[in-house]
Formats: C-alpha cells, structure tokens, sequence
C-alpha cells in the first residue's frame, strides 16, 4: 500500500485527497529526501523488482528541490556528493555482479567471456536524441506537477513511456543484429555422420586360435560318445573365444566430437554491461525490448547517467578553482 500511495503521490500530489495538512518544511530539514533534491532517488527506481528498496522514508518535494536549487546557485548547500556516493555503491555491486557472470561464462566458455558490449552497440544517434528527448519531458513533467498542471504532467508523462518503448525497439533491434553476427561467428555443430559399416571380424591371434581348435575337437569327441549337452558346452565356449578377436575401436572416429561441439545446442549466453541480466544471442527481438524496456535496465543506466554526470559536474568545478 505505501509503495501505491508513493506513486499516487508523484502523479497527482500528496493533498490530491484535500485532506492532509500541509506542514512548512524547508529543504534542509533532517526528514527531507536529499537524494531526491540532487535529482534521482533510488527508492523510486527498481520498485516491484528484486532490487526493490521499497518507498522512501523521507519527503519528496518538488516545491522544496527548487528551492534547494536556488540556494545551490548562491552557493549556500550542495548535496551531490551525498548522492554519487549511494549510486557509485550501486554501481560498484552491479559490477562486481557482471564480473562474476563474465567468470562463470568464461568457465563453462571461453568465446561467452568476450561480452557484447550493450551499451556501445546501442548508442547511436538517434538513440541519444531519443534519450535526451526523454530527460527533457520529465523535466516538462516535474515544472506541470509544480505549477499543479495535472493534466499536462500526465500527458507528458504519456509521451515519455510513448518514447521509451520506441527506444527500446530500436535497441533491440540493434542488439539483435549484433548477435546475428556474434552467432555467425560460434562454431557450427557437425553435421550428423553416415552410419558405420559393419566391422569386418578380425582373425584370431595364434594362441586363440589354437584354444578354439581344442574346444572344437572337444566337442567332436563328446559328439561321439552321446554326450549331447558337454558337446554343446564346448561349442558355447569356442564361439565365446572367438569373440575375443581384437576389433577396430570406433572411438577412434568420434574423437572430432568434442565437449565443445556437444555444447553448441545450449543457449549462448551475454552479460548486459549496463544492469548485469543475461542475454541470449537466440533471443527475440520482443525478448530484447522487454528487456531495455523493463525497470531494472532502465534503473541502471539512469544512475549511470546520472553518475556521469555529477562526475564532469566536479571537473568541470576543479578547472574552476
């Protein structure tokens, strides 16, 4: 329920009810989010996912991020280093996460060590001018919630899930190429062998040779005198030697069979360089765009971006000094 009425609350605001008393907070109080007022809280990203950190315990406040923004202008507070130090601890997991799936593939395959890197095959152009187009209606989105424009906040907020799902079709095609050409590269199964011809039986040595003649003469003898069972015995026991005749060992033909050729059925899995998920080089393309779709990969490479950019955000203040 918490995590329902949080999201009732960034779309129509916290009195949409007309029954909370609004309380006179400033940005600096101690039960302000300071995350939210730095742009990004993470509480808001992976909600109904296994990295759900469920709602935020603390208040979300436009009203109040702008303030805080006018008082970051004149110099007075800055919480940005209290954020890039929570999303770098997120991302450092994600990648200790992706270094042991890259360990796990390379144990089982060498070639699956050699990840796509997703996020370069990715960003093209237009991908990047779709993102920025998104970041800019959020922005539009949060100005609407502000000015208590519920309508329009909503439309915007339309044309951003209108956008991201157009993103993460293109995306998934532009995968979904690269791993048609990453299958093009694996080796190919040999094709089914025509089947053996039977084995020519190979003569005796010596030694048993002479051991079946014995048995032979044996059974001849016992033939003679009636005795129809021993007789028959003897004759088991010389058929018996004779199939100790050395045969040519087949496995000699299937050795080009390697473990390796026995794997090239199984799934060739990928690590996504952004949000750690595997990836198959045999998935659809509306497996793929579920992917760059979902809450997961779209909450990590939004931390990412947004680590990005508070890092040029601090050299861009150590030219200044």
């Amino acid at each position: 329920m918490d995590a329902i009425r949080k999201q009732l609350d960034v779309l129509m605001g916290a009195n949409r009810n007309g029954d909370v008393t609004e309380v006179n907070r400033k940005y600096f109080d101690r039960d302000v989010c300071r995350l939210f007022l730095s742009g990004l809280c993470p509480h808001e990203l992976f909600q109904l996912t296994k990295m759900d950190m469920g709602p935020c315990p603390k208040v979300h406040s436009l009203q109040l991020r702008k303030e805080y923004e006018e008082a970051k202008a004149k110099g007075v507070d800055n919480y940005d280093r209290d954020l890039e130090d929570v999303i770098d601890r997120l991302i450092v997991e994600c990648d200790r996460k992706i270094t042991r799936a890259l360990k796990r593939l390379a144990d089982e395959d060498a070639k699956a060590a050699i990840a796509i890197s997703v996020s370069d095959v990715t960003q093209t152009e237009e991908i990047i001018e779709l993102s920025k187009v998104i970041r800019q209606k959020l922005d539009e989105a949060d100005q609407s919630d502000l000015e208590g424009k519920t309508d329009l906040k909503i439309r915007a907020l339309e044309e951003v899930e209108e956008m991201r799902i157009k993103r993460a079709d293109k995306q998934s095609m532009l995968l979904l190429d690269a791993f048609n050409k990453d299958r093009a590269s694996l080796p190919q199964p040999l094709p089914n062998p025509p089947p053996l011809a039977p084995l020519p039986m190979l003569a005796p040595d010596a030694r048993t040779q002479e051991l079946i003649n014995e048995k032979l003469k044996k059974a001849e003898d016992l033939g003679e005198q009636g005795l129809v069972d021993e007789a028959q015995k003897a004759l088991e026991e010389a058929e018996a030697l004779k199939k100790l005749a050395p045969r040519q060992d087949p496995s000699a033909d299937s050795a080009k069979y390697t473990a390796a050729d026995v794997r090239i059925t199984d799934q060739k899995l990928r690590v996504c360089d952004i949000c750690g998920a595997f990836l198959s080089v045999y998935d659809s393309d509306r497996r793929l765009a579920d992917h760059f779709g979902g809450k997961l990969h779209l909450g990590y490479m939004q931390i990412r971006e947004k680590l990005a950019e508070l890092q040029v955000l601090v050299c861009y203040h150590i030219v200044l000094l």
